[in-house]
């Protein structure tokens, strides 16, 4: 199987040279639009916020995003070694990749569907699809008389890795997922395609490693098959952080919000929430929403909501505006460097 190229600049519809609040703001102002939660559409618009969010998950980590920028128009040349490195000879000594499980050194290619990550991101920045190593020898005929030993003993299939990218209302409700995983034999072309389901607990920690017994590459001489593990990955939210079972708000207030107080209604995972908003309220003041995060641990009590002000200066102000703000300045006796 060939794997797709992704353009996630023009997928976020920035320039090459963006900066990042930039990438930001685009990725912001299009999971809006097509998060799921508020799309009539709800499976295409599904599928254009995986999009959105993997291109983000990219562009939006610097290391991630100068390796992208660094594969460019050299990720044919980069996907033969299905992104890992060529063998390498050292000292003599050869040392291969263990990813065909029958102990010739082939690799195996695998193609997720349903885990919310394309084959590329899975290539390139993801799990990569497998693990393990086994060595080599100092000849190529010890080499070829141990890789003849090894595939004709009973010999357990490697397990596979990839990523799978949850919504932080799936983390909040828990979900099940349907998956397939392709497998292709480069030696013989031949395809197989595995299809089951997973579940995501609620409160899957993002991080946690969820184990599909026997969805692994396929064992040898008798041998069992390996397992597949599927990382949990959130997807980036348009408004909120979460850092462990805790979620983050950023609300921007008026000048005179701040300094009078006032209520609003700010956006919480299962629907709107009034929050009153205290006189006096300082940049970066926060206003913690207890129980109105995420579930954790077994016990699946929620972590908080934390409520982050963002004090916005107007930039345009018209005449009347202006003379306002003028006699503000002549009569308060406020000095902020005092």
């Amino acid at each position: 199987m060939s794997v797709e190229f992704k353009d996630y600049y023009a997928t976020l519809g920035v320039a090459r040279d963006a900066k990042e609040e930039d990438i930001k703001k685009a990725f912001r102002k299009l999971a809006r639009k097509h998060h799921p939660d508020v799309a009539e559409d709800k499976k295409a618009a599904e599928e254009k916020f995986k999009e959105i969010n993997e291109a983000y998950e990219v562009l939006g980590d610097p290391v991630k995003r100068q390796k992208y920028d660094t594969l460019g128009s050299n990720w044919r040349e980069a996907e033969q070694y299905q992104g890992q490195a060529p063998p390498q000879w050292s000292g003599g000594r050869r040392y291969a990749s263990a990813t065909g499980a029958q102990g010739q050194g082939s690799a195996q290619e695998f193609h997720f569907d349903g885990t919310g990550f394309s084959d590329f991101f899975e290539q390139y920045f993801g799990g990569g699809g497998r693990s393990g190593q086994f060595h080599g020898f100092g000849d190529e005929e010890g080499f070829a008389e141990e890789m003849h030993r090894q595939a004709n003993r009973p010999r357990r299939g490697h397990d596979v890795e990839g990523d799978i990218l949850v919504t932080l209302n799936e983390v909040l409700h828990g979900t099940e997922r349907p998956i397939s995983l392709a497998t292709t034999d480069p030696r013989t072309g031949k395809q197989d395609t595995k299809s089951f389901t997973v579940r995501i607990p609620p409160g899957a920690p993002e991080g946690k490693r969820i184990r599909v017994a026997g969805h692994g590459g396929e064992g040898t001489g008798g041998g069992g098959a390996g397992d597949l593990y599927l990382k949990v990955r959130y997807a980036a939210h348009p408004d909120f952080r979460a850092r462990g079972g805790d979620l983050y708000y950023d609300l921007d207030l008026a000048p005179w919000e701040a300094v009078l107080g006032t209520e609003v209604v700010v956006r919480g995972l299962q629907g709107g929430i009034k929050v009153r908003i205290p006189a006096g309220t300082t940049q970066d003041g926060q206003l913690r929403l207890k129980g109105q995060g995420l579930p954790q641990g077994k016990s699946g009590e929620r972590g908080d909501l934390y409520v982050i002000a963002h004090i916005q200066v107007p930039t345009q102000l018209s005449d009347q505006e202006l003379a306002l703000w003028q006699k503000l300045a002549s009569e308060s006796h406020f000095n902020p460097r005092s």
